[in-house]
C-alpha cells in the first residue's frame, strides 16, 4: 500500500508547532523550578555571596558548553541529537540537585550551587542546536511573529505556574516542612522537561535543509567582526548584562528577607513581571518585524535604567508588584529585540556560533554583575543622607538597585547610537514610535475612540435636549451646525458654542 509523501510545509509546519509546545512545556520547568532555585538556597541558609555566585556561574559555566556544543556541530551533523543531549541531562539533574543539599545540609548551598552548573551547562550545550534547527523552520519575514507567540505562550504558561508553585511552598512553610514544597515542585520541573524532550524528539530534522555552518574559530571568528555592527551590538549587549545583574539576583532577598514577603506574595510579584510579558510579547515581535529591532532597543533600553531606581521609592507590596508589572512589560521587548538582532545582523552559516558568542559575552557580563553586585551589598549604606534629609531604608539592598539603574542609563546614552539597523525596515519617527509602542498605541486608540464618542455626542446634543426638555420651558432648533435656544418664552437666541 503506497502512503502519500508528506509534504515538506505542512512537516514544518508541525515542526514549528512542537517547537511552541516544548517552549510551553519548558515555562513550566522555568515557573516551578529555576524561579525558584534563589529561594531553596536561602532556606539553605546560603549568604549573598552565595546567592551571586548560584546566579553567576552556572551562566559562565555554561557558555563554554555553547562553545564546545558549536565545535561539536561543526563534525556532528545532527542537530536534534545534540538538542536531545541537552534536554535529557536537565531532566535527569532535577533529582540531585534536590537531593544532595537536603542529604548533606552542612554543604547545602554549595552542593546547590555544583549541580545548579551542571544544570544550566546542559541546556546551554543545546541551545546553538536549536536555534539553528528551529530558524531553519521559520520564514526570515516572520521571525519576529513566531518567537513573540511562542514566548507569549512560555509567559501565560509561567504565570499559571509561578502563582501555583508559591500556593505550594506558603502551604508547606505552614506546615513548617517548607523542603516538601521544593521536593513537590522540583519533581514537577523534571517531568515537564521530560515532555519539552518528547515534543523535540519529534521534530522532523531530515525535512529542512539544514543551514551548514562555517568552521568555528572562535579567536578568528572575532578578529573578523572587529569594528562591525555586531562586535558594537555585543559591546552593548555585554556591559548592560553587568548592569542589570548588579542587582538581578538580589532582588530576592530583599523581599523574602528583607520585606519579610511570603512565598505567594513573592510568586505575586515574579507573576506580574509575566503578566506584562504575556500582554506585549507578541506586540514587540510585530514592531520588529515591521520597523526594526535597533528600533525595539531603543525604546526599551531607556526605560531599562528607572526600574531598579524605583525599589527605593515605596516598599509597599502592591507598588513593588507594579513596578514589576512595567518591568515585565520592558523587559519583554529588550530580550527580544536583543534575540532577534542577532538573527538579522549575521549570515544564516554563521548563526549558531553568533548566537554562542552573544551568549558568552552575555554571560561574562552576568558573572561579574552578579559578583559586584554582592560586593556592593557588602559596602553599600542602607541610610542616604541629602542635606538636612535623611532615608533610613529597610536594607542597603536598594542602593545597589539604584547604582545598576544609574549604570544601565550610562550604557544605554553611550552605546545605543553605536551599531545600525541590520535589514531594510519601515521608516518611523521618534514620535510616532512612542504611538507604536505595546500598550501605549491600545490607549491612544481608545483615546482617539473616546473623541469620536464625545463628537458624536455634542453633534446630538440638540436633538437629545429637545427630547428630555420639558414642554415650553426649553426649545431646542438646530440649523447648520449652529443651535438656538428659547426659555420661558423668549426671544431665539443663536449659539455657535455647544453644551457639552
Amino acid at each position: 500500500m503506497m502512503y502519500p509523501l508528506k509534504r515538506p510545509e505542512d512537516v514544518a509546519e508541525r515542526s514549528r508547532r512542537y517547537g511552541i509546545r516544548d517552549g510551553a512545556f519548558q515555562a513550566v520547568m522555568q515557573g516551578v523550578g529555576e524561579n525558584y532555585l534563589s529561594a531553596f538556597a536561602l532556606i539553605l541558609h546560603a549568604t549573598a555571596v552565595q546567592i551571586g555566585l548560584l546566579s553567576a556561574l552556572p551562566q559562565l559555566v555554561g557558555t563554554f558548553a555553547q562553545l564546545l556544543s558549536v565545535k561539536v556541530m561543526n563534525r556532528f551533523r545532527h542537530r536534534k541529537t545534540l538538542i536531545l543531549i541537552g534536554a535529557l541531562g536537565q531532566t535527569i539533574l532535577w533529582v540531585p540537585l534536590l537531593a544532595l543539599p537536603l542529604l548533606f545540609p552542612e554543604h547545602g548551598a554549595w552542593l546547590l550551587i555544583a549541580c545548579t552548573v551542571l544544570y544550566v551547562s546542559m541546556g546551554h550545550f543545546s541551545v546553538p542546536a536549536w536555534t539553528s534547527l528551529i530558524t531553519d523552520f521559520v520564514d526570515p519575514r516572520q521571525r519576529g511573529v513566531y518567537f513573540g507567540r511562542r514566548a507569549k505562550i512560555m509567559a501565560v504558561t509561567s504565570f499559571a505556574v509561578l502563582l501555583g508553585a508559591g500556593f505550594v511552598l506558603q502551604s508547606a512553610k505552614l506546615w513548617r516542612e517548607p523542603w516538601m514544597g521544593f521536593a513537590v515542585i522540583f519533581i514537577v520541573a523534571s517531568a515537564a522537561r521530560g515532555v519539552s524532550t518528547y515534543y523535540l524528539a519529534r521534530i522532523e530534522e531530515r525535512s529542512v535543509e539544514g543551514t551548514r555552518e562555517t568552521e568555528f574559530r572562535l579567536m578568528e571568528f572575532i578578529r573578523g567582526q572587529h569594528g562591525s555592527n555586531f562586535q558594537r551590538f555585543l559591546l552593548f549587549s555585554g556591559l548592560m548584562h553587568v548592569c542589570v545583574l548588579i542587582a538581578g539576583p538580589y532582588f530576592l532577598i530583599y523581599l523574602l528577607r528583607d520585606l519579610q514577603f511570603s512565598y505567594l506574595m513573592y510568586a505575586a510579584w515574579m507573576a506580574a513581571g509575566t503578566l506584562g510579558q504575556f500582554l506585549t510579547l507578541k506586540s514587540w515581535g510585530r514592531l520588529g518585524d515591521r520597523f526594526g529591532n535597533k528600533k525595539v532597543l531603543v525604546a526599551t533600553a531607556i526605560l531599562v535604567p528607572f526600574l531598579p531606581m524605583l525599589y527605593i521609592v515605596s516598599t509597599n507590596f502592591y507598588f513593588l508588584v507594579l513596578v514589576n508589572l512595567f518591568g515585565g512589560i520592558v523587559w519583554a521587548g529588550l530580550s527580544m529585540g536583543l534575540q532577534n538582532y542577532i538573527f538579522d545582523t549575521v549570515r544564516a552559516e554563521d548563526r549558531a556560533k553568533s548566537v554562542a558568542v552573544w551568549n558568552t559575552v552575555n554571560a561574562v557580563g552576568w558573572c561579574i554583575g552578579a559578583l559586584l553586585g554582592g560586593w556592593l551589598a557588602m559596602i553599600a549604606p542602607s541610610e542616604i543622607g541629602i542635606g538636612g534629609w535623611h532615608i533610613q531604608l529597610m536594607s542597603n539592598l536598594p542602593v545597589v538597585f539604584f547604582v545598576s539603574g544609574l549604570l544601565r542609563l550610562l550604557v544605554s546614552l553611550t552605546l545605543l547610537g553605536t551599531f545600525r539597523e541590520a535589514r531594510d525596515v519601515e521608516p518611523i519617527t521618534f514620535r510616532e514610535l512612542l504611538v507604536e509602542l505595546p500598550l501605549i498605541k491600545p490607549m491612544a486608540g481608545a483615546l482617539v475612540i473616546g473623541t469620536k464618542q464625545v463628537a458624536v455626542m455634542r453633534a446630538a446634543a440638540p436633538t437629545w435636549l429637545t427630547l428630555i426638555g420639558k414642554p415650553k420651558s426649553i426649545g431646542i432648533v438646530g440649523r447648520r451646525g449652529m443651535w438656538r435656544r428659547r426659555r420661558s418664552g423668549g426671544k431665539w437666541r443663536t449659539h455657535s458654542g455647544d453644551l457639552l
